[in-house]
């Protein structure tokens, strides 16, 4: 879905030893809590999760269909089930049901007076809109949420992010989370493509800085929705001028 999605896949299976994670849950325990879908919401926006199950890709209707034509099922299935939840969050901001295309960098398309932003896996959707008299941008993902592979947290995490964040993977895969929102929220107003290291995260102040100064707010938790798949899904902002 963004820049960052090619990265999500760097690892590869192979045998590895285990790692005890104990301590390191519980040092990211503080900042990760169950939370439903509407709580992670700032006032004004709104937010849903689904279940993507058998059937959603029947969800796509035909202004969306071209872009997924030489996609396989569990992308159109994915990618449908997505839609469903943001035309009902639509429908609840007073739009009627659309169609929610995508662009040629594959950014939804949302009607005039929307912000709004979409993410998912092989197993959760999760959408979030607002008006645009009330945020420049939104930005949401979702993650499973279990660790990040060892290998990659030195190409997420900037040398100032480690120094707070150490080598706890599970906190490093928060903070992939929250760039990955990031960058959903900052790309409709600059469309600059971000790395990692593009994008400073701190997780006292709640707040995101890109590398052109754009300060964005973030909110995240773990689905409580969905309980018990342990999903972390992460809500970003820019609020009005």
């Amino acid at each position: 879905m963004s820049v960052f999605s090619s990265r999500r896949h760097t690892s590869v299976d192979r045998e590895r030893p285990v790692r005890d994670h104990s301590t390191e849950e519980s040092s990211a325990a503080g900042h990760l809590s169950w939370r439903y879908a509407d709580q992670l919401a700032e006032p004004g926006i709104l937010v849903e999760v689904k279940l993507i199950t058998p059937g959603d890709e029947s969800a796509l209707l035909p202004e969306e269909l071209t872009a997924f034509s030489k996609s396989v099922e569990r992308v159109r299935r994915a990618s449908g089930a997505v839609r469903v939840v943001a035309r009902a969050l639509l429908t609840r901001l007073g739009h009627p049901e659309c169609a929610i295309p995508k662009d040629q960098s594959g950014a939804p398309i949302w009607p005039y007076d929307v912000v709004g932003s979409l993410a998912h896996d092989s197993r959760v959707a999760v959408a979030a809109v607002a008006r645009r008299s009330a945020f420049r941008s939104i930005g949401i993902d979702v993650e499973i949420g279990q660790p990040l592979d060892d290998e990659l947290i030195p190409m997420v995490l900037t040398r100032r992010e480690r120094e707070t964040v150490g080598e706890d993977p599970m906190l490093a895969r928060l903070v992939f989370a929250i760039k990955e929102a990031v960058y959903k929220t900052t790309y409709p107003l600059d469309r600059i493509f971000l790395e990692h290291s593009d994008v400073e995260v701190d997780l006292t102040t709640r707040i995101a800085v890109t590398r052109n100064d754009m300060s964005v707010c973030f909110r995240y938790g773990l689905l409580s929705d969905i309980n018990p798949h342990r999903h972390l899904c992460v809500l970003a902002w820019i609020p009005p001028i």
